[in-house]
């Protein structure tokens, strides 16, 4: 029987964790953690997701606002607000929500923001940090999987680890996490061949593909960890890159909803928290 991963109860614990850190650093006289998120344009998703950041932030005692940009913003404007944000002492974490509108260049807006106020993980030093072990801030949700594995005591030490999935949100700094676990990690993406074999012959599968009911069942096995990253509007349905019928023949399986996606929020807030710490300890 297939143990279920379950993010959003192991999210609350950590947000109740935080929400008590924050409350201990309001008593003692202090201004609370603050995040900040830029958003550009007016995606469905994305505004969901904003709005999720948010309520959760506030719930655990922290500061947080919204900068909403129009759809037409220039890419110049919204470097404008960022370096404002680097410069304003009282903003600890800022996160531009992502993807942004085809006329702006997602890198040139990325490197803008301050590496130690980047608490998305995406900045080029916070990149190569954790790619040579000397992580500052660790991606929200590749933090939040491996957070949920240790949460069930997987033990990932010499295990075949297979990331199904190349962006640098998930795929890539998830393999590299993995492999820092001691895991033996093969990194595969849409143009991979003999994925089926592949599959078959690892104990860990991450699915990030980004396509609905990518894995099946049929290809999966008893023995697998199965974390299923992807998140799709289907008919009103809510589902993942993995066929909800594979979640019942691996040993673990990580649901979608409830899974990764809460613990990727708890892992923004612990990210936010942790720069605050940062900016505190240098006053």
């Amino acid at each position: 029987m297939s143990t279920r991963l379950d993010g959003l109860h192991v999210s609350k614990e950590i947000r109740k964790q935080i929400a008590q850190e924050v409350s201990e650093i309001t008593m003692q006289g202090n201004r609370a953690p603050s995040l900040t998120v830029v958003l550009v344009g007016n995606d469905p998703a994305s505004e969901t997701y904003v709005n999720s950041k948010m309520k959760q932030a506030s719930a655990v005692g922290m500061t947080s606002k919204t900068i909403r940009l129009e759809e037409d913003t220039s890419e110049d404007d919204v470097l404008r607000h960022i370096h404002a944000l680097n410069d304003d002492a009282d903003v600890d974490g800022i996160l531009v929500q992502l993807p942004l509108p085809k006329h702006i260049n997602e890198d040139i807006i990325v490197d803008a923001i301050s590496p130690s106020k980047d608490v998305d993980g995406l900045h080029p030093l916070n990149v190569g940090l954790l790619e040579i072990n000397r992580p500052q801030f660790i991606s929200c949700t590749p933090k939040g999987i491996m957070r949920l594995l240790d949460w069930y005591h997987i033990d990932v030490t010499g295990k075949r680890a297979l990331v199904i999935g190349r962006s640098r949100l998930v795929g890539k700094p998830v393999a590299t996490l993995l492999t820092h676990a001691n895991a033996t990690v093969t990194l595969a993406h849409s143009r991979t061949q003999n994925l089926d074999t592949l599959i078959q012959e690892s104990d860990i599968v991450v699915v990030a593909i980004g396509q609905p009911n990518f894995i099946k069942a049929s290809q999966v096995q008893s023995h697998q960890v199965l974390v299923d990253v992807g998140i799709h509007r289907i008919d009103g349905m809510i589902v993942g890159d993995v066929d909800p019928e594979a979640y019942k023949k691996v040993a673990y399986a990580t649901p979608v909803p409830k899974g990764v996606g809460p613990m990727t929020i708890a892992s923004l807030l612990e990210n936010t928290l942790q720069a605050y710490r940062a900016q505190h300890a240098q006053k």
